[in-house]
């Protein structure tokens, strides 16, 4: 006679980290906030690419909660150019959860306007998990290389906006922007793809009018 064997079967360690997105992401809702997870490598220009959003959308009060594993370089930048900005450090964690949102949130007393998560440098981690966000904001670059949507899929696919950074390098470093894409498209069929270039400030015209959209 065989014997019984009881299978236990774990919880998703998904499970609460999304049940508190979700229970964040109908605080911000009611706050009449919209918030924006934004993604891409380190020196992508994250942070660089915010401060020319938040530049053109001055009508709107712009938050950003700014997510690193240490240091406060960042925030510091933001606070000097009036964002009301806080730091969110990791310890080692290679993304921000929904826990971290919302204890930053409530110290930032969110009301009315637009909240940017910007999350942890890293192209797998922050992809994974909802943090309470409307929607999620690609940022990669033209340095990286044209081979970024096929070695790093899932940030391609979940995300709503990918903002392709410095191009104006374009002519300088070896990018192929039809593979690129070709990509992209593989993996994700309606995000737009704009081409930005901090630098130059070109380009940002087009994203700000898609996040004025879904406002």
């Amino acid at each position: 006679m065989s014997e019984n064997k009881e299978i236990e079967i774990m919880q998703s360690v998904y499970d609460k980290n999304d049940e508190v997105a979700s229970k964040i992401n109908a605080s911000f809702t009611g706050n009449g906030i919209f918030a924006i997870n934004v993604m891409g490598s380190p020196g992508a220009g994250k942070t660089s690419t915010l401060i020319q959003l938040i530049k053109r959308l001055k009508d709107i009060t712009a938050y950003v909660i700014e997510g690193d594993i240490e240091a406060d370089f960042d925030t510091k930048l933001l606070q000097s150019l009036g964002v009301k900005a806080i730091q969110v450090n990791t310890g080692g964690a290679c993304h921000l959860d929904s826990p971290l949102i919302g204890k930053a949130a409530e110290e930032l007393s969110l009301k009315d306007g637009i909240l940017f998560i910007e999350n942890i440098g890293n192209l797998v981690c922050p992809a994974e998990f909802q943090i309470g966000e409307h929607v999620k904001m690609l940022i990669s670059t033209v340095t990286e290389g044209s081979d970024k949507p096929y070695k790093y899929p899932l940030a391609f696919e979940k995300a709503d906006i990918i903002i392709l950074n410095k191009c104006d390098l374009i002519p300088y470093v070896d990018f192929d922007e039809d593979f690129f894409m070709k990509g992209v498209r593989a993996l994700n069929k309606t995000a737009p793809v704009i081409k930005v270039s901090c630098k130059t400030e070109d380009g940002f015209e087009e994203a700000v009018e898609w996040i004025r959209n879904k406002l």
